[in-house]
């Protein structure tokens, strides 16, 4: 069985699945009692649109210590940016749910939206979190050079930054230490086809800037028993992360009780969540 015997006296949080993504809603409970079951005792919910920003702000409101949400505008809706919707994300700010700002940031793998509204609406998004001081939840793919210079730009004036899903290479892992900036690992990093980098990035990471997440629905990690996941139909969900955990420590040279210990205390301090509650 191992990840930590399926999360026997874990308590891990899960810092970004998107539980707003309607692949969810037919068994929302039945997951979230999963998760619980493999340890996992919180879970930040990513709020990419301002849809999806506000179902996650009222899951966190219907689940209160276990549920919290981000608010942003992912980069593949870069186009949709206007005052109007900044004004919307400022007021779903104001709840206490809403722990982060983002998902956004550059995404020059996909180009749903042009280059100039990726980086129009990123650098309206660096501004909000500078204004409401809020940690801010960071996407790049593909777009290094732009992301890094607009980041280093603000950076002084931001709070706790993380880049989410980290995918990318070495050095910039380093660039982004460098900034202070907290890193996310997924599942990426249990897949053996285009994840092998990240099993010695990761240890660049110091213990106090690593964080871990499912980006759930996506990225189910390949370490996972298939007889856990073969009724989902490959959709990943907060319940894996032990899978993604293991993988980690591995790579670290860590066991993955250092992995949970390090990982949790720093999305708690991050987001500034409390102790779950424990019923």
């Amino acid at each position: 069985m191992s990840a930590v015997a399926a999360g026997a006296g874990l308590d891990l949080v899960d810092i970004g699945a998107n539980l707003a993504h309607d692949s969810f809603h037919a068994d929302f409970e039945a997951m979230l009692e999963r998760a619980r079951a493999a340890g996992v005792t919180q879970i930040v919910v990513t709020g990419s649109s301002l849809a999806s920003a506000e179902q996650a702000l009222l899951l966190a409101q219907r689940h209160p210590g276990r549920l919290y949400a981000t608010a942003g505008l992912h980069p593949h809706h870069a186009a949709e940016w206007s005052d109007a919707l900044g004004a919307r994300l400022r007021a779903l700010a104001a709840a206490p749910e809403l722990v982060s700002m983002g998902e956004c940031g550059l995404d020059y793998f996909r180009n749903f939206a042009t280059h100039d509204e990726q980086r129009r609406a990123f650098a309206a998004q660096l501004a909000l979190a500078i204004e409401l001081r809020k940690p801010l939840f960071l996407h790049q793919r593909d777009a290094h050079a732009d992301f890094l210079a607009m980041l280093k730009a603000h950076r002084a004036e931001l709070g706790d930054v993380v880049v989410h899903c980290f995918t990318d290479t070495r050095e910039a892992l380093n660039d982004y230490l460098a900034l202070d900036c907290h890193i996310g690992i997924t599942g990426w990093i249990c897949d053996e086809r285009r994840g092998a980098h990240l099993l010695e990035a990761v240890r660049d990471i110091p213990d106090a800037r690593l964080l871990i997440e499912t980006d759930a629905p996506y990225l189910l990690p390949r370490n996972a028993p298939k007889h856990l996941t073969r009724d989902l139909h490959r959709r990943n969900e907060p319940a894996f992360l032990p899978w993604v955990l293991e993988a980690v420590a591995r790579a670290r040279g860590q066991t993955p009780a250092e992995v949970a210990q390090h990982s949790t205390a720093n999305a708690r301090r991050f987001f500034g969540l409390p102790e779950p509650p424990r019923h």
